[in-house]
């Protein structure tokens, strides 16, 4: 994060053109940029649509899909650990680059096709991992292959998700500049974008007979649950394609010139160290404000991780009675967790189109803390809903209908804390000052 020290020291060779400037990273002229049409914001958000449909898809059917590959459930987190990590590293990185990117394409624009490009690959990996595995010489239940070409292809899509997130928020806050109002509303399309590719992707994941519209997807490497995965990556591809398409044919960037009229030169690789310096180094200027809020962040993610990446997988198991690769049931479960996803989209993109009038008229501390504390209370119905299906004597029997709408209720009103959570902080604030004013209105 750039101090405002830093700030006002950046090079004029280095600020945005015509006005435009990089809000999340404290750069740019204070002259006012030229109105950026409604319609053209929309367009240009639509890619979190398409990026978004994709996380839906791996969220909801890949921690059960590693399962059936034969990754022990209890070793299936630590595949999802470079989410984490390339969120702390890729994001913050593609941001600097494409600060200082001079392509004749423009800044943030060569970014986000690298990205669409690198999610597209990954996809394919992924969705084709057992067939290739096969092709690597996996014969019989033992899936080792696959299981390295998946988890290369799983890594791959998130890098290249986080890749392409950054610089598409960072190119919205370049068109909007030092409009507030516009920045929100910006915002607020980047969020409805994810939300609809987050109710897409869902009801892709629920969707059981992919495999009868796309028959080519059934081999003798991967039977009908996986062909049902790889149908709907496939479907996620063309998805990614369009959106991206839109996305960058409404952006007109001017590229940044690598020398100014008195021929400074443009940062270089020199300048990598720095960053780094800036963004670990600014910790301890952060007032106790700040650490409080940043702790109240670790903790909320503490608890949300678990159900993100076991949502489905626990709705298979514990509800439905299943194992993955015995019987239908487990594929049941995954498909109904799937649909109880898709409402907690649509809950969460009501609530984020809410947000702003509830942050005025409660505030935004009072409304972040009554989110964690509705949050907790839904975790702990979970626990109750999975103790009370535990007593149950079923055996291979579904589970009641009134233990199936409760968990899917729990699902749906999760979206409500999630949307706070992933959603206050980046609609109201663009820097730490900021957020601190607005956290004491």
């Amino acid at each position: 994060m750039t101090t405002p020290e830093a700030a006002r020291e950046v090079p004029r060779q280095n600020r945005p053109p015509q006005g435009q400037y990089h809000q999340l990273h404290g750069l740019g002229p204070t002259a006012r940029p030229a109105k950026v049409r409604l319609r053209t914001l929309l367009r240009v958000a639509s890619v979190a649509c398409g990026i978004q449909f994709g996380w839906a898809l791996q969220l909801s059917l890949l921690t059960p899909y590693v399962q059936e590959l034969g990754i022990p459930h209890k070793f299936a987190s630590i595949i999802w650990l470079c989410g984490p990590l390339s969120g702390l590293f890729v994001q913050p990185l593609a941001g600097h680059y494409s600060d200082r990117c001079t392509s004749r394409f423009g800044r943030r624009r060569p970014f986000i096709l690298v990205g669409a490009a690198s999610i597209v690959v990954a996809v394919l990996i992924i969705g084709f991992a057992a067939d290739i595995g096969r092709l690597l010489g996996d014969r019989g239940e033992s899936k080792m292959r696959a299981v390295v070409v998946f988890v290369i292809g799983f890594w791959v899509l998130d890098v290249a998700n986080n890749m392409t997130q950054g610089p598409c928020r960072a190119l919205l806050a370049d068109l909007t500049g030092k409009d507030h109002r516009r920045t929100r509303v910006a915002n607020a399309y980047f969020s409805l974008m994810m939300a609809i590719g987050n109710i897409l992707g869902y009801a892709t994941g629920a969707y059981s007979n992919w495999y009868k519209i796309f028959p080519f997807t059934v081999t003798s490497a991967c039977a009908v649950n996986c062909a049902n995965l790889k149908a709907a990556f496939i479907i996620d591809i063309i998805f990614i394609i369009a959106t991206t398409f839109i996305s960058l044919s409404a952006a007109h960037e001017q590229p940044l010139t690598s020398l100014d009229s008195s021929g400074e030169e443009r940062p270089g690789s020199s300048e990598h160290e720095t960053f780094l310096w800036e963004l670990f180094g600014t910790l301890k200027y952060l007032p106790g404000t700040v650490w409080v809020i940043l702790l109240v962040t670790a903790l909320t993610w503490i608890g949300w991780f678990p159900f993100l990446l076991f949502d489905t997988d626990w709705m298979g198991r514990e509800i439905y009675g299943g194992e993955p690769n015995d019987g239908k049931n487990y594929s049941r479960g995954v498909r109904m967790g799937s649909f109880g996803l898709m409402l907690n989209s649509l809950v969460l993109g009501i609530t984020s189109v809410l947000l702003e009038k509830l942050c005025r008229k409660w505030g935004a501390g009072f409304t972040w803390g009554l989110s964690n504390i509705l949050l907790a209370l839904l975790f702990v119905g979970m626990l109750i809903i999975t103790a009370i299906k535990s007593s149950m004597d079923l055996g291979s029997r579904l589970p009641p209908d009134g233990i199936v709408i409760a968990s899917v209720l729990a699902f749906t009103f999760l979206g409500v804390p999630l949307a706070v959570s992933c959603f206050i902080l980046s609609q109201f604030t663009g820097t730490i000052p900021f957020l601190l004013n607005y956290m004491n209105e």
